[in-house]
C-alpha cells in the first residue's frame, strides 16, 4: 500500500490539512502550519497563539514585521517569511477596490475634486507597497491665494496610514497652471523629509481646471 503522507506525523495540523482539508483546522492550527516548527523556549502551538493574538490586535492590514519579530520564538528569518505570506495575501486578496496610482494621470484623477475650489486645498495621497491608494487626506485649506503646509502635518498622516510612499497635490484657484518658486520649495522640503523618515514623495501634482502638471 502506497503511503503518500508518511513524512507527516499523524494528527498534526499539517497532517489534518492534507487528509481532512483546510476547513478542519482552526486559525491557530493554520498558523502552526505556516510557522513550521517551534524552538527550545516555545512550541509551535504557543508561538501560533501569540501570533494569532498579535494579528487580531493590530489587524491583518496593519500588522508589521516588528510586531511579528517581537513574538517569543520567532526570529528574523521566520518573521520575514511569515510577514511575506501576510503581505502577499494583503496584495492579492484585500483592497481589491483600491486604485493603483502609478502615473501622474491617475494621481490627478484622484484629486480632480479640488480643481475648481476657490481656496487652495493641499491633498495627500498615501500609497502601499504596490502603489495602491490607502487614503486621500485634505491636509490644509488655505485662503484665496495660498495655503501653508508643514512636512509634520503630511507625514504624521502618512505614518498613521503606514504608507510606503506618498503623492501630494494642490490646486491653483487662479486657474493658472504653472509651477511657482513656492511649489518647488514645498516639494523640496517634503522630499527631504520623506527621505529622512523613509516614506518617499513620489510626486507633487498641481491642478487647475481640467489640467494638471507634475512637479518631479
Amino acid at each position: 500500500m502506497c503511503k503518500n503522507h508518511s513524512s507527516v506525523k499523524e494528527y498534526t495540523p499539517r497532517y489534518n490539512l492534507i487528509r481532512k482539508g483546510e476547513s478542519s483546522l482552526s486559525d491557530v492550527e493554520l498558523l502552526q502550519v505556516i510557522i513550521g516548527s517551534g524552538c527550545k523556549d516555545a512550541g509551535t502551538k504557543q508561538i501560533a497563539k501569540h501570533l494569532n493574538a498579535a494579528i487580531q490586535k493590530a489587524g491583518i492590514e496593519n500588522i508589521t514585521i516588528e510586531d511579528i519579530k517581537a513574538i517569543k520564538g520567532i526570529g528574523i528569518a521566520r518573521a520575514t517569511s511569515i510577514f511575506a505570506s501576510i503581505e502577499f495575501f494583503r496584495r492579492k486578496f484585500t483592497k481589491q477596490d483600491a486604485p493603483t496610482i502609478d502615473s501622474p494621470e491617475r494621481a490627478a484623477a484622484q484629486v480632480a475634486f479640488i480643481s475648481e475650489k476657490k481656496q487652495e486645498h493641499f491633498v495627500l495621497l498615501t500609497l502601499d507597497g504596490a502603489r495602491r491608494l490607502i487614503n486621500c487626506h485634505i491636509v490644509t485649506i488655505g485662503t484665496l491665494m495660498s495655503s501653508i503646509v508643514h512636512p509634520r502635518e503630511v507625514f504624521s498622516l502618512a505614518i498613521e496610514d503606514r504608507a510606503a510612499s506618498i503623492i501630494v497635490s494642490h490646486n491653483h484657484p487662479s486657474g493658472t497652471l504653472s509651477i511657482t518658486e513656492e511649489d518647488c520649495e514645498a516639494t523640496r522640503r517634503l522630499r527631504l523629509a520623506g527621505e529622512l523618515i523613509g516614506i518617499p514623495l513620489d510626486d507633487h501634482i498641481i491642478v487647475a481646471g481640467d489640467e494638471f502638471i507634475s512637479v518631479r
